[in-house]
């Protein structure tokens, strides 16, 4: 099943994004795993979540907020 999401440009580079964050930081040191690394993962994949989310609303004015 396809959301409508999932056809925005915006949303398909965001998978992308978060696919070489993950790739660049599988190399990072050990000590960092739960610090830095888990910081900059989760944060590239708040970005297709919250796209997601947003689009999820009813309001375009509530999507805005999620792209922000």
């Amino acid at each position: 099943m396809e959301y409508d999401f999932e056809k925005l440009h915006v949303y398909q580079k965001s998978l992308i994004l978060v696919e070489r964050v993950y790739a660049a930081t599988k190399d990072f040191p050990k000590e960092e795993q739960f610090g830095v690394t888990s910081q900059i993962r989760r944060a590239s994949l708040s970005i297709p979540l919250n796209i997601a989310e947003g689009k999820g609303r009813y309001h375009k004015k509530v999507l805005v907020q999620f792209l922000y």
